[in-house]
């Protein structure tokens, strides 16, 4: 197959199904050799079943192109090595790493239990830390080696880590991290030819299949909205040699609309030159308040 990607080998978590499945097959598609990854868990963390990633990487290799399948755990520090060294030793490198495994378990703060707060943030932050601190490993040893890297992660968040979402604080302070790591990973590995970028999707999958069952097109447009693959479209561009001038961004999908999240900045400030007395500080605050942009509101509330 050829295309943008062609010949570049690209390894994608969470691959078996949804986002992630869509992701490999518009890489496959463009030319690249892919490595699904996926641990084929329930929705929400249970279970584990080979055949996600098996079904996926034949459903390549029956359209012509090229992949394998991996189950390993993303959050398992062996496991990411093993995911990263299956790349090497089965097409010779790495190019390439999507980030996207995950799962939730939504709960109000007042009731959600410790083990769902740390599975959450596991999978979503952890996992990505994993697989990327792996491939940057990788990716400097070539650099040192003369063979500078032309590399790419995209990195998966979630309109939830960049405003906050109501019952769901793990999934959003992880996604909220997820940012903040790509922001860093961005700034730290540029020296060995590696971008690094991330996605907020909004998607119908197992995870939100319910939140957008009625979110689509009319039937004559023929768009279906929420299509997880309408997300693969940019994810692959990102992939590509053509996008080597950007990193450490942060992009929304919807449907058919690509916008920047600009995130946090540093917005209006006073300096008062000397420590602030109590009430001179709330003073200070309602000023910079009435200066800023309004807030965004958070998901799920009504403002």
């Amino acid at each position: 197959m050829s295309g943008i990607n062609a010949g570049r080998v690209v390894v994608v978590t969470g691959a078996g199904r949804g986002i992630g499945r869509a992701h490999a097959l518009a890489f496959a598609r463009e030319g690249a050799k892919v490595v699904v990854n996926d641990l084929g868990t329930e929705p929400h963390g249970g279970g584990r079943s080979p055949e996600p990633a098996r079904a996926v990487a034949e459903e390549i290799n029956d359209l012509g192109g090229q992949a394998v399948a991996n189950c390993d755990d993303v959050t398992d520090w062996d496991g990411a090595a093993r995911l990263v060294k299956m790349a090497v030793s089965a097409f010779g490198g790495l190019d390439v790493l999507v980030n996207n495994a995950g799962f939730v378990r939504d709960r109000m703060i007042v009731s959600m239990t410790e083990d769902e707060w740390d599975d959450v943030v596991q999978v979503h932050l952890k996992g990505h830390f994993l697989p990327l601190r792996h491939a940057a490993a990788y990716w400097r040893e070539r650099s040192k080696a003369g063979d500078r890297a032309d590399a790419r992660v995209i990195n998966t968040s979630s309109g939830a880590g960049v405003l906050g979402s109501v019952g769901q604080a793990n999934y959003a302070a992880a996604k909220a991290g997820i940012i903040a790591l790509t922001y860093t990973a961005a700034a730290e590995l540029g020296q060995y030819g590696v971008t690094v970028n991330a996605i907020t999707p909004a998607a119908r999958t197992r995870i939100t299949e319910e939140v957008f069952a009625d979110m689509v097109a009319p039937p004559e447009s023929g768009f279906d909205v929420m299509d997880p693959a309408n997300v693969a479209p940019l994810v692959v561009w990102l992939g590509s040699p053509e996008s080597a001038h950007v990193t450490g961004r942060v992009f929304e999908l919807e449907g058919g609309m690509i916008s920047i999240a600009t995130g946090w900045r540093h917005g209006p400030g006073v300096d008062k030159g000397a420590r602030w007395r109590p009430v001179e500080a709330g003073e200070a605050v309602a000023k910079l308040i009435a200066d800023a942009p309004q807030a965004e509101p958070v998901y799920g509330t009504s403002g």
